[in-house]
């Protein structure tokens, strides 16, 4: 059994981590300083760039590991344009209205890819739990969520494969399920999965437009209480605000009224939600808030010293959220047995 921070004892808990552009950083931060506290990660649930993070995690990065992989990702290269931007304006303009969406994606899949190699991590089978308590088709360490828009449905990947897609989870890729869930609409290329059963071609795209900060995905449906707790670090701001828009200034500049109205309802998706979940007091009670109003969620160009001040915001916000956190009190206000 887990007990309060400040023991010995290695404490368990599971994470969910939400999505946030580029303030991900946060996230690796938060965890790290929850690492520093004892706690070791059971199960990460993660959102865009929460499923990025999350796979670090999930493949077994703690404390500085986590921190240097975090600061040794090039930004930058998240914004690698489709072919179209040989003509600047135009060609990104048209990219919005086709398939394709303003970048292809390919570093930052690649880049997760290579890490979760140096790890060992390859397909989901690499991160499977031996833990029977839990229902077979969730015995992982990662879950990602995504939204596949053809079936018009909520995806948790890996447990969706086998009974959605008749896949088996453990062969499928790590790093292309994140790479779907960080799929931005407007922003980032789709990604395809086809049901070898059916033929149908699904089109997956960011989980948050369903469910950016799904707090509730790892806790039990058996009745049961829970064995430890379940931890939740958000970073997306209340909109309208600094933060709200998803495209580029200079890019909305010229784009007409239309893409602006489809650009807002996007961005409402991705925070609206969880927005008004996020302020019950059974979800506050475990989450950990990033305040950062110092970089845009999808600003790639950043400093090193905004990259440092991002991790640290999370950092202090998990070593905060930990002076007042007390197991045993969440339990009796939150999670009373059904006797």
């Amino acid at each position: 059994m887990t007990r309060g921070a400040g023991n010995d004892q290695q404490l368990i808990a599971d994470l969910v981590l939400s999505g946030g552009g580029v303030k991900g950083i946060a996230l690796a931060g938060a965890v790290a300083a929850l690492n520093d506290a004892g706690y070791r990660p059971w199960r990460v649930s993660g959102t865009s760039a929460g499923a990025i993070v999350g796979a670090l995690v999930a493949a077994g990065l703690a404390g500085d590991a986590l921190t240097e992989a975090a600061m040794r990702l090039d930004y930058e290269k998240f914004a690698d344009s489709v072919p179209l931007d040989r003509v600047p304006l135009i060609g990104a303009g048209l990219a919005l209205f086709g398939d394709d969406g303003l970048y292809r994606g390919d570093y930052a899949r690649e880049w997760v890819a290579d890490e979760l190699a140096g790890l060992g991590v390859r397909t989901f089978g690499d991160l499977a739990l031996d833990d029977p308590q839990l229902p077979p088709s969730r015995r992982y360490k990662l879950v990602v969520t995504c939204a596949d828009i053809t079936l018009g449905r909520l995806i948790q990947l890996p447990w969706d494969f086998e009974p959605v897609y008749g896949l088996d989870p453990n062969e499928q890729s790590v790093a292309d399920a994140v790479r779907a869930s960080m799929s931005i609409p407007l922003l980032f290329r789709p990604m395809k999965l086809t049901n070898p059963m059916t033929g149908v071609e699904s089109t997956l795209v960011d989980g948050g437009v369903v469910s950016n900060f799904p707090i509730d995905s790892l806790d039990r449906t058996d009745g049961k209480l829970p064995r430890w707790p379940t931890f939740g670090v958000t970073l997306l701001p209340d909109i309208p605000g600094p933060d709200g828009t998803l495209l580029p200034r200079w890019l909305n500049q010229i784009l007409p009224a239309p893409v602006h109205v489809l650009e807002g309802v996007i961005t409402t998706a991705l925070v609206g939600r969880d927005q008004a979940n996020q302020h019950k007091p059974w979800v506050q009670a475990r989450t950990i808030e990033v305040t950062s109003d110092s970089v845009g969620f999808t600003q790639f160009s950043l400093t090193d010293a905004q990259i440092r001040e991002l991790h640290d915001d999370g950092y202090s916000a998990a070593e905060q959220f930990l002076t007042t956190w007390n197991w045993q009190d969440y339990l009796r206000r939150f999670r009373r047995h059904p006797s």
